[in-house]
């Protein structure tokens, strides 16, 4: 069970003790992301998360590296469309120190022209590294496509004609407006003391800021992408509007995923793959954001088999539609659920990461059992009618990166199997 402050500048500390463990993980936790930057700007927020380990006032880039790994500190961060997190695990008995640390970067940031200047390299070599990958090119392409003209379409990292426009100034600018002490939650799993809760209230009591950051609403578009890209492989993304985060359908949403393309046994991997033998690789994800979300299908394959492929994708989309999953397909998926629910409470990060974005995003936190509860409580029928909602062909989108056709191609190949 998890026990949440509220300071009196709005920060929330939520905490959860683990027994039998030795480590703690801390997270903290901005509802800032690359949807509430302004256009200008577009990559900024991904910036401020490299920045953050370039040094503060009383710490240069080298002494956070000696003193973390000093503690054994494992320290990271990421960003996404809608918030950042920077975070920390360590022992507990170093846990104090390594929140100091981690307090500084991200409350004293320095953000030193000369530091910024080196690191937008680094960044437009991290941009290049996603374009090398086909999987994510075509992955965030498609869901840059389908909401496009927003600011939830931009890409997190941002182009290298807006990184050009990004020096100290404005990340200090950025900081110092996108970052609210009500849009922000400390997060703490694992081993560790009341001092310990005490002393990290101390040390956010001190954010300043007013306000909560606001993302303008966005509406699913259909969209074909192609890229042509001198690869053996064509790297297919099937795309359909799906539910948002907080949807009260999102267990049936996590369930239905799992049926179609979630794991060796799922409908997709037997039919395409081991009836088939048209590719290697293939799984259902969905991305969801707080008012949108976009359910896809993956797949890469030989240019000679991608029609084939598409044929039995949504095939199989419209058997589930039709019918829904058997009762004992719809059991063996809700065991894979329920057992990924479990495995993360014994995971110091894993809770903390848990604990964070149920606050974050619901602003609670469902025991357990509530959790397990609600994926038993899923029906044949409703998997059956959450597909008849997603799987709409009409408005279906699709991206490609491969030695692929033209988008009519793809257009009619999508159309022909409707």
């Amino acid at each position: 069970m998890y026990e949440k402050i509220v300071l009196p500048n709005g920060v929330r500390v939520i905490y959860e003790r683990m027994p039998n463990v030795r480590s703690a993980a801390v997270g903290i936790w901005v509802m800032n992301g690359s949807r509430h930057e302004p256009e200008k700007w577009s990559g900024i927020s991904h910036f401020v998360e490299h920045m953050v380990f370039k040094g503060t006032e009383k710490r240069s880039a080298k002494h956070i590296a000696v003193a973390m790994d000093a503690i054994g500190g494992q320290v990271n961060a990421f960003t996404t469309k809608e918030c950042t997190c920077f975070y920390l695990r360590t022992l507990d008995s170093h846990l104090q120190t390594g929140v100091e640390i981690l307090a500084d970067m991200f409350l004293n940031a320095s953000f030193d022209d000369h530091d910024v200047d080196l690191e937008r390299g680094v960044i437009e070599e991290e941009i290049d590294m996603y374009e090398d990958s086909p999987e994510d090119t075509s992955t965030e392409k498609l869901f840059e496509s389908c909401f496009r003209g927003s600011s939830l379409g931009r890409s997190i990292l941002g182009q290298s004609e807006t990184l050009e426009q990004i020096h100290g100034e404005q990340l200090r600018e950025f900081v110092k407006e996108f970052y609210r002490p009500k849009d922000t939650v400390i997060s703490l799993a694992g081993s560790f003391t009341l001092g310990d809760v005490e002393f990290i209230c101390s040390l956010f009591e001190k954010m300043q800021g007013e306000g909560q950051n606001q993302a303008e609403p966005v509406v699913y578009q259909p969209a074909i992408y192609t890229k042509e890209k001198d690869i053996e492989q064509n790297h297919i993304c099937i795309g359909f509007e799906g539910v948002p985060m907080c949807s009260e359908k999102r267990y049936v949403n996590a369930l239905l995923g799992t049926v179609l393309g979630g794991g060796m046994s799922s409908r997709l991997f037997q039919s395409v793959r081991e009836q088939n033998g048209l590719c290697y690789s293939i799984y259902s994800y969905h991305t969801a954001h707080t008012d949108a979300g976009l359910f896809s299908v993956y797949t890469a394959l030989g240019q000679e088999t991608e029609e084939r492929a598409v044929e039995l994708i949504l095939q199989e989309c419209r058997n589930l539609a039709e019918h829904g999953p058997d009762r004992a397909e719809l059991s063996r998926c809700k065991e894979q659920a329920k057992t990924s629910v479990l495995l993360g409470l014994e995971s110091t990060a894993s809770r903390m990461n848990q604990i964070a974005r149920g606050e974050m995003f619901f602003g609670y936190n469902p025991e357990v059992e509530e959790v397990l509860s609600l994926y038993d409580a899923v029906t044949e029928q409703d998997v059956a009618e959450l597909a008849r909602q997603i799987f709409r062909f009409d408005t279906m989108s699709l991206s490609a990166v491969g030695r692929v056709g033209s988008e009519a191609h793809y257009a009619e190949l999508l159309k022909s199997n409707t």
